[in-house]
């Protein structure tokens, strides 16, 4: 099968979304399945061989984060390309509403079409604006996909019809061969707690933990926090509390990411809104970590209702506190958790998801009916207006996306 996958978001940038676009390729491609990725990068980004870039991208506030997208009449022209010279038997868009390459490949496909929803939101104020240019459009979508019970509400309240639900995956096995680090193995006099996240996202909930971790070091006073993830270090070390030890450890690879889920002696996800899924939760379920994260929706559905993983009230400084240090006192009750948490994980793997995303293909290429074109420069028109309003974009909003 020749599939085409379509990432909205810049491969520049590390992300949910593009991990799960690669990784879905990557195991399409072992099955014998001939695979392009179609997603914004600048053209210099080393870049795996089944990408293709779709041009530079332009920061964006999105859902509570800052999503890298592009769209414009120079990246149509890309993203036409790339249909025509992909010849594809289906084309699967992720995130097909947000306002970037996806929105084109959907305007342009002639084929079928899937589409994956990742987020899970109110209707935003750009969607509002920009929701006409999208309806006749969506109408081509074949087959629908939500990685989430909340993304699937947010699918049939706001977009109309319904769509199966396939959760985020995993290679799990990559998690649970991980080396232990001994830098970040814990003692039981001075036990470590991981946090990873982008330092600059309030909603990742850093904050809330280092507001956490004066009442945490008070009753385990050797306790000591590896934080993880892209960002200003130097505004995170201005807020670590005095008494408190933090190693902030930066952006870490892949392998690294799993290795410090393996060492730590407890990983807590203190995350505050704004996720439909909770990726993280499953790699470091898959790793062994002891998982401590709020009771978002989405996070309870990944941790099984707490048997995963446990979980303390959103927002609140005190009850993480509490939370951590009951479990950071208790070896056998970490141990329970990191046991039924590696069990969890198994759900997600991708030998799982990825063959019931496989079934959507292959029920839609069944029952397809030809696919006309969408009206590319109407469409174009439209939405370079409502983006330019939506967003306060001006011109920029009507060229192609530039560089975060």
């Amino acid at each position: 099968m020749r599939i085409g996958l379509v990432c909205p978001y810049s491969f520049d940038v590390a992300g949910g979304v593009q991990f799960h676009v690669r990784d879905l390729a990557e195991w399409l491609i072992r099955q014998g399945h001939e695979v392009s990725v179609l997603a914004p990068a600048d053209e210099d980004t080393r870049l795996p061989d089944y990408v293709v870039p779709a041009g530079r991208a332009l920061p964006v506030r999105y859902n509570g984060s800052v999503a890298r997208l592009n769209f414009g009449p120079v990246t149509a022209a890309r993203v036409a390309r790339w249909l025509d010279d992909g010849g594809f038997d289906v084309v699967h868009i992720h995130e097909p509403v947000t306002p970037s390459i996806g929105t084109l490949a959907l305007w342009q496909a002639e084929c079928p079409i899937v589409a994956t929803f990742h987020s899970s939101q109110v209707r935003s104020r750009v969607m509002q604006t920009v929701y006409p240019a999208y309806r006749p459009s969506l109408e081509k979508i074949l087959g629908r996909i939500a990685v989430s019970e909340d993304a699937r509400r947010t699918v049939t309240t706001h977009y109309g019809g319904d769509a199966v639900v396939i959760p985020n995956g995993v290679y799990v096995d990559r998690f649970a061969s991980a080396p232990v680090q001994p830098q970040w193995r814990g003692t039981p006099d001075r036990p470590t707690v991981a946090f990873l996240g982008r330092l600059g996202e309030p909603r990742k909930g850093l904050p809330l933990l280092l507001d956490a971790l004066p009442a945490i070091t008070r009753e385990v006073p050797g306790v000591r926090l590896l934080v993880a993830g892209p960002g200003d270090q130097d505004a995170v070390r201005a807020r670590v509390p005095a008494g408190c030890s933090v190693d902030l450890l930066g952006a870490v690879s892949d392998a690294d990411k799993a290795s410090l889920f393996r060492s730590a002696d407890l990983y807590v996800a203190p995350n505050t809104g704004g996720e439909s899924f909770g990726i993280i939760l499953v790699e470091a379920m898959g790793a062994g970590a002891p998982v401590l994260a709020s009771d978002l929706p989405a996070f309870r559905r990944v941790l099984d209702g707490g048997r995963g993983g446990a979980t303390f009230a959103n927002e609140s400084a005190t009850e993480l506190a509490a939370a951590a240090v009951a479990l950071l006192r208790d070896p056998a009750r970490r141990a329970d958790l990191s046991q039924a948490g590696a069990q969890r994980a198994r759900d997600f793997d991708w030998s799982v998801v990825a063959e019931q995303v496989l079934a959507v293909y292959e029920t839609v290429l069944l029952g397809a009916p030809e696919v006309p074109a969408g009206r590319v420069v109407r469409g174009l028109q439209s939405l370079g207006r409502g983006l330019g309003h939506g967003l306060g974009l001006g011109a920029a909003g009507r060229g192609e996306g530039e560089r975060s």
